[in-house]
């Protein structure tokens, strides 16, 4: 038997001073409840969220970022059609592969939308 027992945490990388854009879309758009970041971190810039009952997302600030353009996080997703059809309200790029949904955070990342 593994001794891994789930997923605490991914983590997304941003640009240097992504924290209003980060807050706007994954706390605004996507409904995520922002967590306060340890002490230690806070220096590092970035903001958390909670994701589900004991997941985190973590967007974290990389100096020479790059979004990520093929690996993602797939964010499981109660209301699916609502949420796509907010995204898009935003202005928000959706594209549809076979009942899974694929967006672009502010900076370009790609995150997966999938019904829970």
């Amino acid at each position: 038997m593994t001794p891994v027992t789930g997923l605490d945490h991914v983590q997304v990388a941003a640009p240097q001073g992504c924290e209003s854009e980060a807050r706007a879309f994954y706390g605004g758009l996507l409904g995520l409840e922002e967590i306060e970041k340890p002490e230690p971190q806070r220096s590092r810039g970035g903001v958390w969220f909670r994701c589900g009952t004991s997941q985190q997302l973590h967007i974290g600030v990389e100096p020479e970022f790059t979004p990520a353009l093929k690996a993602h996080p797939a964010l499981a997703v109660t209301g699916l059609d609502e949420l796509v059809a907010t995204l898009e309200r935003a202005g928000a790029s959706v594209s549809s592969d076979g009942g899974r949904f694929y967006t672009a955070d502010p900076w370009g990342n790609r995150i997966e939308l999938v019904a829970a």
